[in-house]
């Protein structure tokens, strides 16, 4: 699939055929993809939590829903996906790497970043994954692990205290799905979000 295609064709993706498990390969090539991204340093602070079987990814939804009867009908498609990733950012990382001779911020503070690029580089990361669930023929959505659930997420799958979880990726075969009420907003026109030359030319 040409590239132009894959970027048109990425949309998030909330009902999966369950009976369609993702092929081995594919997740390793998703899985490929995700650490070529860019960080910062070179430093690659990211680790990725696979849950594959069915009762990991139960273990998962017991721990990370949001709960409320508002979310059941938006659980009930993406519960079906046969693929569930956690991208996780290590702080701690990059804070080593800059204090290493050839950057030298040997003081190891957050406070020289003036952007978390921890949790930037992840998001390439897990970016990469959801273009490569379309190259592949596949549905994938990105959406966040409720703050209050974090913990119980930390316990079930024992995820170090150094990596936070940016969100998480159920990945699929597409199954039919509503329209989400978001898309009624429309895609925002070019030249209102593009600014050349000044802020508002």
């Amino acid at each position: 699939m040409e590239f132009r295609e894959v970027v048109r064709r990425r949309r998030m993706v909330r009902n999966y055929d369950p009976d369609r498990p993702v092929p081995a390969e594919v997740v390793q090539r998703l899985l490929d993809h995700a650490v070529r991204a860019p960080s910062a340093g070179f430093a690659q602070g990211w680790g990725f939590l696979v849950l594959e079987s069915a009762e990991d990814r139960e273990r998962f939804w017991a721990a990370a829903s949001p709960g409320g009867s508002g979310r059941q009908r938006w659980l009930e498609g993406m519960r079906r996906a046969p693929l569930i990733v956690v991208p996780h950012a290590n702080r701690a990382t990059y804070l080593e790497r800059y204090a290493e001779p050839d950057k030298g911020w040997a003081d190891r503070s957050p406070d020289r970043w003036p952007v978390p690029y921890w949790y930037v580089d992840t998001g390439f990361a897990a970016l990469l994954m959801l273009l490569t669930a379309v190259d592949e023929g596949l549905g994938a959505c990105f959406f966040g692990i409720p703050p209050q659930r974090t913990g119980a997420y930390r316990e079930a799958f024992g995820v170090p205290e150094d990596f936070l979880p940016i969100g998480a990726l159920t990945i699929g075969y597409r199954a039919p799905d509503q329209r989400s009420p978001s898309l009624r907003r429309g895609r925002r026109p070019v030249d209102q979000v593009v600014h050349r030359g000044r802020w508002g030319g």
